[in-house]
């Protein structure tokens, strides 16, 4: 198996776009040699723990109303064309991503990260759902199949905080900059969303390595 690295962050609305076209081109390719690790990667590694308004937030990042509004239409259009309708207008508050990142991170253990992702994604995209809020938290990894009540324990500890800090900022000593951000082999980066045919070909020219190598 190959390891692909995922740096993401589950309020990043390009890395659900760029997961869904990932996961298009993996059903399309079925022998795909991928195995995959998310790691974290926070947008906002200053929010306040308890999150920010959704419209400040936006105002203030992007430089006004109008700015923001242009850029979510364009991310609003991009998701549309990859087959995804997401309600950015029910999501009211921005949150502070770090609980989420840990929920990642204990979902590996239980080889579950995928089926967290995308419930981490459809809850804030499409549901408009706190994913700082602990208890949400909880009910996203009792839906994925976790120990709801042992993942709430672990959410009101301190259990890998620093682990979590440490390896974003690792990321970001090695030159990340922004996600979805893919590592093919700890060797090749592929960043952004790319579409399925990119993945598609990727996939082919490995397998036809290892059918070379065998």
């Amino acid at each position: 198996m190959i390891q692909l690295d995922i740096l993401s962050d589950p309020i990043c609305p390009w890395c659900y776009i760029g997961k869904t076209l990932l996961d298009r081109a993996l059903a399309e390719r079925p022998d795909h040699p991928f195995t995959m690790q998310w790691h974290p990667f926070q947008l906002n590694p200053d929010m306040p723990r308890d999150g920010m308004d959704r419209r400040a937030y936006l105002e203030g990042k992007f430089g006004g109303k109008k700015q923001a509004v242009e850029v979510y239409g364009r991310i609003a259009e991009a998701g549309e064309a990859s087959g995804l309708t997401m309600d950015l207008g029910a999501i009211e508050r921005t949150p502070n991503t770090l609980d989420a990142h840990r929920l990642v991170h204990w979902a590996g253990i239980e080889a579950k990260q995928n089926i967290v992702y995308d419930a981490l994604f459809d809850a804030y995209f499409n549901e408009g759902r706190d994913i700082g809020d602990r208890d949400v938290l909880a009910d996203i990894a009792d839906s994925a199949g976790l120990d709801a009540a042992a993942i709430r324990r672990l959410l009101d500890s301190d259990n890998d905080l620093d682990d979590i800090r440490a390896r974003d900022a690792h990321a970001r000593e090695r030159g990340v900059t922004g996600v979805p951000t893919f590592i093919v082999a700890d060797q090749h980066v592929v960043p952004g969303a790319q579409q399925p045919e990119l993945w598609i070909k990727l996939i082919d020219e490995i397998n036809e390595q290892l059918e070379g190598t065998a």
